[in-house]
């Protein structure tokens, strides 16, 4: 062949190629954007609340094509008090958020208004309770508005295990947030496993237990008014507390705890809601119960747009069989490397016997706090049951 065949056949073939490639890009379509808005209570980078939510609209991006988030960080009365959630729904919708997720109680309901401003596009109200036809607020959610909630209370009854299987003055405080029904259920539950586990791996006397609740007034600190959860934490060791659980969205109490130990204390800590929560200072953090809203974020987006979403409380339990699935499990819990192999056998002892069934924490006989019989002597509360707390 000569050297000008030789060249044109080289040619035909860069042509050709060029052309399939053109084809290609013509028939391979781009994922179609969907947007969707997550409007925060704190920042992004709490290591609590807001974080694990931020985390959970990365799991959609990362497992939707086309999807983008939109995220709103702070909104409360002191980082941006001229913030209104009406506002901020305004300018996602402008941006083209066909969902979006409210992830506040304190924004439940300016959500039913911003879900009746605009019907066409979905919201999930978090924590919310608008769409439960027995909850409290039953019947006030519009249809395009609906809610979910990861069933933490068995997360918090391992954290109380894990805090009775550490302390060593037999004194425990819990730092709760705000009063209602959910907060008071979930410190009870933190007291319920507690007792369970000083009693039964320890070998103590519930009775003997002291278990302390203070509320701060807010699900973080506000300065001039809530408590200080850093003041709050400090007067708990003051008083012989060795173990603090943190009910709040911050991190002040394993804050406090690792500089307590610092100075040579023999004190722990057990952060709440984000799974990195023990980071902060590993060596005595016994554990983080916390909440993966992935998987619930990413069902629902898809939902929208099959237009097969419809509107439903979703009250989603933990998938037993391993806590930790960051695809399957709404709630989880992580060991703290502040447990010893005796106090890690013994919670591991603890959670098998609640995902099989053999252990159950809201069984009678069980009272109210003002005395009243609440569970006779073997009754077993509903998990949904989430209105009634002992503490």
């Amino acid at each position: 062949m000569d050297t000008s065949k030789v060249w044109k056949f080289i040619a035909l073939i860069v042509i050709f190629s060029l052309a399939l490639a053109a084809c290609a890009s013509a028939t391979e379509e781009a994922p179609k954007e969907f947007v969707f808005g997550v409007i925060l209570v704190g920042p992004k980078n709490d290591h609590g609340w807001s974080q694990a939510h931020y985390e959970g609209g990365l799991y959609v991006e990362q497992n939707l094509p086309g999807a983008r988030m939109i995220v709103f960080e702070s909104l409360n009365p002191a980082d941006k008090p001229e913030a209104t959630l009406e506002g901020v729904v305004d300018d996602m919708v402008a941006q083209g958020a066909q969902l979006v997720f409210t992830t506040s109680d304190e924004f439940e309901e300016d959500t039913v208004g911003a879900a009746e401003k605009y019907p066409d596009v979905t919201f999930i109200s978090v924590s919310g309770d608008d769409a439960w036809a027995e909850g409290q607020d039953a019947g006030v959610a519009p249809p395009n508005e609906g809610n979910f909630m990861g069933q933490m209370p068995p997360m918090k009854a391992i954290a109380g295990c894990a805090a009775a299987l550490a302390t060593d003055s037999g004194k425990i405080a819990y730092l709760g947030p705000l009063i209602n029904f959910e907060t008071r259920r979930l410190a009870s539950s933190a007291y319920l496993g507690a007792r369970y586990c000083y009693e039964n791996y320890r070998g103590m006397s519930a009775s003997d237990l002291e278990f302390t609740v203070t509320w701060i007034g807010f699900w973080f600190n506000i300065p001039g008014v809530t408590l200080d959860p850093t003041e709050v934490t400090t007067g708990f060791f003051d008083s012989g507390v060795d173990v603090v659980l943190s009910g709040i969205d911050t991190t002040e109490a394993i804050v406090v705890a690792g500089q307590r130990a610092d100075q040579g204390e023999r004190v722990w800590a057990i952060p709440y809601d984000y799974k990195g929560a023990c980071d902060e200072k590993p060596e005595i953090c016994l554990g983080v119960p916390y909440f993966n809203w992935g998987p619930s974020y990413l069902s629902t987006a898809q939902a929208v747009i099959d237009g097969t979403w419809v509107q439903s409380w979703d009250w989603n339990p933990p998938y037993w069989q391993d806590l930790n699935d960051k695809d399957k499990s709404p709630v989880g819990w992580v060991d703290g490397p502040g447990l010893t192999a005796e106090m890690k056998a013994n919670l591991d002892n603890f959670i098998a016997g609640m995902a099989s069934g053999d252990i159950v924490m809201w069984k009678g006989p069980l009272n109210l706090q003002d005395g009243t019989l609440y569970l006779a002597d073997g009754e077993v509360s509903e998990e949904s049951d989430s209105k009634v707390a002992l503490l």
